[in-house]
């Protein structure tokens, strides 16, 4: 693509610095989505403040504008993934790595939208029970297995479709914690078997949290008859995908950094704005992956937008089994003995120094190498202050 086309793309924030007013002023929104929308629509212009950089050797000047830090955001977060990716990185076995998605039906996304707090723990909680309590039986493998798991809610239209993706080594320690019990060769847990298993979890919290009134109804979900619905699924088969294994550590690494902060939706995936209408990008999964584009009303994008903005303080991220965050340095280094390999470094955090420093040593980037004569350092020479929008 040449870059004068690339160059008029817009991004999500310019989408909600256009059509964000008239969708609040039509839209009662919770305070979280508010904030969410203020900070995208904010990030990286003059209302957030920033600093002037200049060349010490041609004098070419550049503004950077500070960036909004909201994990919704598609252009912020990429030091924060590498410190991660880093920490990751010295946690890895040399042992295969599988990757299981579990979805679930779409019977039940009225009840993740208007009670998603209490629905994506529950969904975690089940996840965690499946993996861990089918690998402990004998039958199965027999061992104390760990996960990384990953919650996403969106599919590639921007419609909810939560579900989690979880990255887990091929093996685990015996209950003794004297052995390490490995898998089958491209072979993790049986597919069928978690399936159902997840089924079965996933209905009996489902039931319980109905029973103790953990659950509310509102709008469309007030009509439904939960009895009916967890009895109809009970019959169907539930979605549990198990990919092929990963080919290695670095591989593991490539695809954690591509998944664990991604967004709902990626700026480089927008096309275009033009009349009130916003045409993205989409891959229908249901169509031999076939890449196909969207167009909807701007109204309608920052709604679908919204339905991906998790709660306030739910992560998700999460760790079990040998990979939980109480135990995780205990076990590992004792996978790692038993595996006959040299413990992993002592400090897993990411390089000291500044951001620019540490995101050169993580990324190979030098931010402040001057994009003007490639050859002078970029010195910041003033501060900015933040230029809030007066009131009306």
């Amino acid at each position: 693509m040449k870059s004068s086309e690339r160059s008029q793309r817009v991004e999500v924030g310019d989408v909600i610095r256009k059509h964000g007013a008239e969708y609040r002023a039509t839209h009662r929104l919770p305070k979280h989505h508010h904030d969410v929308l203020n900070a995208l629509e904010q990030c990286r212009t003059a209302a957030l403040g920033g600093h002037v950089d200049a060349c010490d050797r041609c004098g070419h000047e550049r503004i950077s504008y500070n960036s909004c830090r909201n994990r919704h955001c598609p252009k912020c977060g990429a030091l924060a993934k590498e410190r991660w990716l880093a920490a990751r990185e010295q946690e890895l076995l040399p042992v295969p790595y599988f990757h299981v998605v579990f979805t679930i039906p779409e019977e039940l996304n009225h009840l993740v939208l208007t009670n998603a707090r209490v629905m994506f723990q529950m969904l975690f909680q089940t996840v965690a029970e499946t993996l861990l309590t089918l690998a402990r039986d004998p039958k199965q493998l027999g061992a104390h297995i760990g996960a990384l798991a990953v919650l996403h809610t969106w599919g590639q239209n921007l419609t909810c479709h939560p579900h989690i993706h979880c990255i887990i080594p091929g093996g685990g320690l015996s209950a003794d914690g004297k052995t390490w019990i490995a898998c089958r060769e491209r072979f993790f847990l049986p597919v069928k078997v978690l399936s159902r298993l997840f089924r079965g979890k996933m209905l009996h919290h489902l039931k319980r949290a109905y029973r103790t009134n953990a659950l509310k109804f509102v709008g469309e979900s007030r009509h439904v008859k939960l009895r009916t619905v967890v009895d109809s699924l009970y019959k169907k088969e539930w979605v549990v995908y198990a990919k092929e294994p990963f080919g290695g550590p670095q591989q593991v690494l490539a695809y954690l950094g591509r998944y664990t902060h991604r967004v709902a939706i990626s700026n480089d995936r927008l096309m275009s704005m033009h009349d009130g209408r916003v045409t993205f990008r989409w891959r229908d999964y249901r169509d031999a992956s076939t890449e196909k584009l969207m167009t909807l009303d701007a109204g309608e994008f920052i709604r679908r937008l919204l339905l991906h903005v998790l709660p306030k303080g739910l992560c998700k991220i999460r760790y079990y089994g040998i990979m939980s965050n109480r135990n995780r340095k205990m076990m590992l280094t004792r996978c790692r003995e038993l595996l006959g390999i040299r413990p992993a470094r002592d400090d897993d955090s990411a390089p000291p120094g500044t951001w620019q420093e540490v995101l050169l040593e993580l990324t190979g980037i030098d931010i402040r190498l001057c994009p003007e004569c490639h050859t002078g350092r970029m010195i910041v020479r003033r501060m900015l202050r933040p230029m809030r929008p007066q009131a009306p």
